[in-house]
């Protein structure tokens, strides 16, 4: 498959752009090492910043931002020209966990209800739950997230830091119907996957595993969180034939010039 910038995804007669500007640098994601703290001062605590940022990717060809409800980048969203249009994917459930030892109880306790009411307001084209939610394998909670987010009218998905062992255990769990978008980190690394390797056959155990579940795939972490250079990222990606959709971080206007031209020429 071949990611085209311009190209959008129809699903139930909804056209929904493939390519999402991602959040994680604008809240200095903590798996981004010693350049979370320049993040931090950079974007994270400074709307104007990311607002221009956000603006640049739209000049670009971006037409979809996935937001969470944190002030910053609500209030960087909202400074956005009024005269540039760009949709929303919302993440549900977002709490401040620690990668390496995540505590899922404490991240179910998250207000999942207040972040739906807050992006339901920005009319979200799709809602995700977050993955130290998903993660938690709490079938009944994750039901009930689900439901109401169909409920408020969006597309319901989850994400998942575990792409093989949560797809697995999602082959025979009681939400597997209750949901249409998937997003799982996939890159050639096998970067923050859930693998020590990720060659040939670990690529063909995961496509199979994707396509028993058949869902829309939203690649993200395809950069390998900086590690990678876009372009042999990108043309990475392109081999996936399950990858419908994906989500790209973005710390600089330099940055968005550079990336979305070079995915515009795949």
């Amino acid at each position: 498959m071949i990611i085209i910038l311009k190209d959008t995804l129809t699903f139930k007669d909804k056209e929904i752009p493939r390519i999402i500007l991602g959040f994680a640098p604008f809240t200095a994601e903590s798996y981004f090492g010693h350049r979370s703290r320049l993040y931090h001062l950079d974007l994270a605590i400074n709307s104007d910043n990311v607002a221009d940022i956000i603006n640049k990717a739209i000049d670009c060809g971006v037409k979809t931002i996935n937001l969470v409800n944190e002030a910053n980048l609500i209030e960087s969203y909202e400074k956005v020209n009024e005269n540039k249009e760009i949709s929303i994917i919302g993440t549900i459930g977002k709490s401040e966990i620690d990668y390496v030892n995540p505590d899922y109880e404490k991240a179910k306790e998250v207000d999942w209800k207040s972040d739906i009411k807050v992006l339901s307001k920005f009319n979200c084209q799709i809602m995700l739950i977050d993955e130290f939610i998903t993660d938690s394998y709490d079938w009944e909670l994750l039901e009930e997230i689900l439901n109401e987010i169909k409920n408020q009218g969006s597309f319901a998905g989850i994400i998942t830091a575990y792409p093989f062992k949560t797809t697995k255990k999602l082959i025979n769990s009681s939400i597997l119907d209750l949901f249409d978008f998937y997003m799982i980190p996939v890159n050639k690394l096998g970067y923050m996957m859930d693998t020590e390797s990720f060659m040939e056959e670990e690529r063909n155990e995961l496509a199979n595993l994707l396509k028993k579940i058949d869902k829309k795939i939203i690649a993200s972490k395809i950069l390998s969180c900086g590690i990678q250079m876009p372009e042999e990222a990108f043309e990475f990606i392109k081999t996936l034939n399950y990858v419908d959709m994906v989500a790209i971080g973005i710390a600089s206007k330099k940055e968005a010039e550079i990336d979305f031209k070079l995915l515009k020429d795949i």
